[in-house]
């Protein structure tokens, strides 16, 4: 074999083998899977930048953003004008899409749109000790002790239980009281139901009010018979009470404590089905 054919079958072999690798790579290639990227379809309102709650939404605070049409925000918008001049009910982040179930009706801002139907808001008059020294912040929950004083002998007891705080002060902000800022505030606002609210409009005529933080974790109510002067410094109880019937003397049992209150539920009525749900404080 001349040296121009070993040339020539050289050449080939390389030919064939580049083809060969070739073929292999578009095989290769071909075989993977398809991935579909989304590709923004429609716009969505979001926030320019974090808003507190309470706040009126401003057009510099919104602005519109491509989103992708297989996940649509449920509740959301598509114009600024459909929210600008809304209140905001719950803290938004910068980039947050906007929903119907986070804004207030036009022209409501502030505290009311955060008091959800059927409750009320109450503000009590707090210091640096009943305030639990300023760390009773927005959505904590708290039970409310009154202490009623007298001459003969003085009781305190909890009349409220597992309570939502809505507002610390004047500032319904909840991200001015994050942890190791926090501040005394002279009054703290309360999400109750009308007849919670009673009573702690009776309490705060009667005594004084401390506020007892709680676990958000731990929602069994606070169920006590309170503490009076006698039982606080360990003294004996007082002798029972005696009644004399036809020259007998016999000992009168004191009366048992009231039983609680029941618990408050919701009665749903679906044709002949009944459904019970209990409402929670």
């Amino acid at each position: 074999m001349n040296r121009n054919t070993r040339t020539m079958v050289v050449i080939g072999v390389a030919v064939l083998l580049a083809g060969l690798a070739s073929y292999g790579v578009y095989s290769s290639i071909r075989s993977l899977p398809v991935r579909e990227v989304p590709v923004a379809a429609r716009n969505v309102v979001v926030a320019a930048k974090t808003v507190p709650v309470g706040v009126l939404l401003t057009p510099d605070m919104v602005k519109v953003v491509g989103w992708p049409a297989n996940a649509p925000v449920a509740g959301g918008f598509e114009k600024t004008e459909d929210v600008v001049g809304r209140g905001v009910t719950a803290a938004l982040v910068e980039n947050e899409p906007l929903a119907e179930a986070k804004l207030a009706p036009l022209g409501f801002g502030g505290l009311p749109p955060m008091i959800t139907p059927g409750m009320r808001a109450m503000s009590v008059k707090v210091n640096d000790v009943t305030g639990v020294t300023g760390f009773a912040r927005q959505g904590h929950r708290v039970d409310v002790v009154v202490t009623i004083r007298s001459d003969k002998d003085s009781i305190s007891r909890t009349v409220l239980s597992n309570v939502q705080v809505l507002a610390a002060g004047p500032n319904i902000d909840a991200e001015k009281a994050r942890e190791g800022n926090a501040a005394p505030a002279s009054t703290v606002t309360l999400l109750l139901t009308p007849p919670d609210a009673e009573r702690l409009a009776l309490a705060t005529t009667l005594g004084t009010i401390t506020l007892v933080l709680r676990n958000p974790l731990d929602t069994i109510q606070t169920e006590t018979r309170g503490v009076r002067i006698g039982g606080l410094i360990g003294a004996p109880d007082p002798p029972p009470a005696r009644t004399t019937v036809r020259g007998q003397t016999r000992v009168v049992a004191p009366p048992p404590p009231p039983p609680p209150p029941p618990p408050r539920m919701i009665v749903g009525i679906r044709g002949t089905k009944v459904t019970q749900e209990i409402i929670k404080k």
